[in-house]
């Protein structure tokens, strides 16, 4: 069954365009053919690019209250087939139908909160006076667009973080081109074809698909595009930055995210918590909870009850209203993740449960007793699996936490008010869940992190900042 997406077409500067190869997109829980996309290649993106120069310039003149309207009915015709965008989501990656159904609901949040913004993109008066000679001197500052974005987006979540970087943009004024994993190209195409529908000007969005090593360096290296968002790994985050030149660049590059649970903790919550943190979309999620430190004397109550909630877990068809884990992305990436329990295994770590894999498909587990050495304890395992530490203190926690190349969020379950903002003071991450896990986000707040975890912030508001610059106007005034 293909879906509704025009078979290996994308969607280049408001047309859909073919392309002379093509890419299968496959389901990764039985390898069945979904539909085709274009490889583009470097004439595609050149053409696109400067497509988007253009595009810039429209959507710079667009009115705010013009911007509002079409950003809504993108969201408007989202919310009407919405159960197809779900399908998409669910077939062409690693998300039950349950968790894209949430998906495709945050996304509309994502468009609806874009729309608000886009009539709060404010400047301030200066207080020019406030330095001597200085006293005729009037003026304020506004945001301007920064011109052409380009976004570069994973597979976990292939519609609401292209809404994260599209919505911002146009509601900036901005021309944007979006370059969605291979693996998962038809949502970013589908939320295109939503803002064709809203009455978008062409050449404002384009979504390019294709892989990096045939459409050369483009997207990345032309002087044109203004600014770069890039969601996915450490190592290519670095590379892109290396190769950008002078351009801003947005970088949200993962984590392996720690929650605390304290003996003070509302157990239960804690425990259905971190589950639910660590095994949401076969923990393929950025903020997904990897490390968990549980103080000691809670420790055993706390992996009793981890344990009996994790099995509870059904693996199955990702269509399936009674799935609550489907498969991991590609059987390459559950043959990695098996290797790394291994590793950990062979190292010294306990298996508590799970460790088991059937072909893409990769079981939750649970391990204690992990030596620092290995990947689970440094690397972000992107799979679920989740590790678990004893610990004797608080200060214990937050070093053992912050002893690792990355910072994006953390969790913290107390009942003690001091405790809980200690961690907030000297936790290294962008962000401090108080009695949640580290997954927890809300679209309208500022989301990034620190050290390997990236720079600059997404969430609206914060991507705008991130896509506008700021001018002065100063006016001197005559015989005053």
């Amino acid at each position: 069954m293909l879906t509704n997406v025009f078979p290996n077409k994308m969607f280049l500067a408001g047309k859909w365009v073919s392309g002379n190869k093509e890419i299968e997109v496959r389901d990764p829980q039985d390898n069945s053919l979904i539909s085709t996309v274009p490889a583009a290649n470097e004439e595609d993106v050149l053409q696109t690019i400067k497509e988007a120069e253009e595009g810039a310039n429209i959507s710079a003149k667009i009115p705010t209250h013009e911007r509002i309207n079409i950003i809504n009915r993108a969201a408007d015709w989202i919310n009407e087939h919405k159960e197809d965008y779900a399908y998409t989501i669910a077939r062409e990656g690693s998300k039950t139908i349950k968790e894209a159904r949430k998906e495709v609901g945050r996304c509309i949040e994502t468009l609806r909160i874009s729309a608000e913004e886009a009539r709060r993109i404010n400047g301030e008066t200066l207080s020019f006076d406030q330095m001597p000679g200085s006293e005729n001197r009037v003026g304020y500052y506004f945001r301007f667009p920064i011109g052409v974005v380009v976004a570069i987006t994973p597979f976990n979540d292939p519609l609401n973080l292209v809404a994260h970087k599209v919505g911002p943009a146009i509601a900036s004024g901005n021309s944007i081109i979006v370059k969605p994993a291979p693996t998962t190209p038809l949502s970013a195409l589908m939320l295109a074809k939503a803002f064709e529908k809203a009455g978008l000007p062409p050449k404002v969005l384009s979504v390019i698909t294709g892989y990096p090593s045939d459409m050369g360096e483009s997207l990345v290296t032309h002087p044109s595009i203004r600014m770069i968002s890039f969601t996915g790994g450490l190592a290519s985050g670095e590379a892109i930055m290396k190769k950008a030149g002078l351009k801003k660049c947005s970088m949200e590059l993962g984590s392996n995210s720690p929650t605390i649970v304290l003996e003070d903790a509302e157990l239960e919550d804690a425990v259905d918590s971190t589950v639910s943190g660590a095994f949401w979309a076969a923990g393929q999620n950025c903020l997904g909870v990897q490390r968990i430190f549980v103080q000691e004397g809670i420790y055993n109550d706390f992996i009793d009850r981890f344990i009996n909630r994790t099995l509870m877990y059904q693996v199955g068809d990702k269509l399936s209203e009674n799935t609550d884990i489907g498969p991991m992305i590609s059987e390459k990436e559950a043959k990695r993740v098996e290797s790394w329990v291994n590793e950990a295994i062979e190292k010294g770590a306990n298996l508590l449960c799970g460790g088991k894999r059937e072909g893409s498909f990769y079981y939750p587990t649970v391990l204690d007793n992990i030596p620092e050495d290995c990947k689970l304890a440094t690397e972000e395992v992107f799979g679920p699996v989740v590790t678990i530490y004893s610990i004797s203190d608080l200060d214990t926690a937050i070093s053992k936490s912050n002893n690792v190349n990355f910072g994006l969020q953390a969790g913290i379950f107390t009942s003690n008010i001091d405790k809980a903002f200690e961690a907030v003071d000297k936790l290294e991450v962008g962000g401090v869940m108080i009695n949640d896990s580290s997954d927890y986000r809300i679209d309208a707040m500022p989301f990034g992190g620190v050290k390997g975890s990236g720079l600059g912030r997404e969430g609206v508001k914060f991507a705008i900042q991130e896509m506008t610059e700021p001018k002065v106007v100063c006016i001197k005034v005559l015989n005053k």
